[in-house]
Parts: C-alpha cells; sequence; structure tokens
C-alpha cells in the first residue's frame, strides 16, 4: 500500500505512466521507430556523399573533413527536427479537428489532444537526432586519425564504418519486418555501396 502511495507522488512515475499512455493513443513507438530507419538510413548516405567529396577533393587535414562532417550533421538533425514537428503538429491538429468536428466534441485539451502534442515533439526528437548520430559514427575514425598510419586510411575505414553501419540498420528493418536478417542487412548494405560508385563516377569524370 504504501509502495502504491509513493508511486502516486512521484512524478518519474506519474511521468512515464502517462508517456506510456500517450504512445498507447498516438501510436508513438511505431511512428518514431520508422522514422529512426528511415533517417539514420538518410544520415549516413549523406555523410557518405560527404567523405567521398572531400576524398577526391584531396582534403587530406581531418580537421577539415570533421568541420564539414560535423555543419552537414548539425544541418541534418536541425532540418529533421524543425521539419518532423511542423508537419507532425500540422497534421496531428488537422485529425484532431477532423475527429473533434465529428464527435461534436473540443479535443483540444483532452488526454487524445496532449497524446498528438507528445506525439508531435517525440517523432520531431528522433527524426532530429537519429540522422546526427548516425552520421556522426561515421565520422568517429577522423577523431581518431593520429591511430592510422595515413589519411587515405582513414576514409576507407569511416566508409567501412558506415557500411557496417548501415548493415547494422538492415538487421533492425529485418527484425521488425520479420524478413531475413542477412538479406535485408545486404539490402541497405547495396544502397551505400551504390553511393560510393556513384559518387567516384562523378568525381572520376572530367569537369
Amino acid at each position: 500500500m504504501q509502495d502504491k502511495e509513493e508511486d502516486s507522488t512521484n512524478p518519474i512515475h506519474r511521468w512515464l505512466k502517462q508517456a506510456s499512455q500517450y504512445n498507447d493513443i498516438a501510436n508513438v513507438g511505431e511512428i518514431a521507430r520508422r522514422y529512426f530507419a528511415m533517417n539514420a538510413f538518410d544520415g549516413i548516405l549523406t555523410i557518405i556523399g560527404v567523405l567521398m567529396g572531400n576524398m577526391s577533393a584531396g582534403i587530406n587535414n581531418p580537421n577539415v573533413v570533421i568541420t564539414t562532417g560535423l555543419s552537414t550533421c548539425i544541418a541534418m538533425g536541425i532540418s529533421g527536427l524543425w521539419g518532423s514537428y511542423l508537419t507532425e503538429s500540422a497534421e496531428r491538429k488537422h485529425d484532431l479537428e477532423e475527429l473533434g468536428r465529428s464527435t461534436l466534441t473540443d479535443l483540444k485539451n483532452s488526454r487524445i489532444g496532449r497524446a498528438s502534442r507528445y506525439a508531435a515533439v517525440v517523432v520531431s526528437v528522433v527524426d532530429g537526432i537519429s540522422p546526427f548520430l548516425a552520421a556522426m559514427m561515421v565520422l568517429v575514425p577522423f577523431f581518431m586519425h593520429d591511430m592510422f598510419p595515413n589519411i587515405q586510411m582513414v576514409y576507407y575505414t569511416a566508409l567501412g564504418v558506415a557500411l557496417v553501419t548501415l548493415f547494422g540498420l538492415g538487421l533492425f528493418l529485418g527484425n521488425i519486418s520479420k524478413e531475413n536478417l542477412i538479406l535485408s542487412g545486404i539490402k541497405t548494405v547495396v544502397a551505400g555501396l551504390a553511393s560510393i560508385f556513384v559518387a567516384s563516377l562523378l568525381n572520376a569524370s572530367p569537369h
């Protein structure tokens, strides 16, 4: 009995319980998972393009690569956060108003309305963080460039990290869809290899 009373007055417990209820109402988990996978995928492919461009331009200073990479990561994160929030907020507000008209009820301050606003915030945060973190993982070798014999090895290692991360993302997607995990991982790796191949062709073409 005492534990139940403590739980009811514990703000963290109340917040977690409320978040769980909002997740159930607004289906936040499934949507956030989809955004996470999609935008992490975009982040990795984008940073592959950045690396290929720097490598073909003969950029041998790891600090330059880190700066351009971080700028790209930050831009992707802000774009994902703001774009997703504006889109999700508008869509969910529209759906809430439609539901309110059909039920002749003002749902703005209802549990459904609060769950809708909660979902927009959570999804936008996931949308902003996932490409940023995924791209940052690929840049890790450049922060440890002193451990490599030359800058070329740093580039190759970073690209290798990108492909491994893509494979892991494929496993994650395969687990969600109940597909063959290895096949799902290979699909995402092929996208990374295609990006490297196309970037190589573009960089090798005469200007």
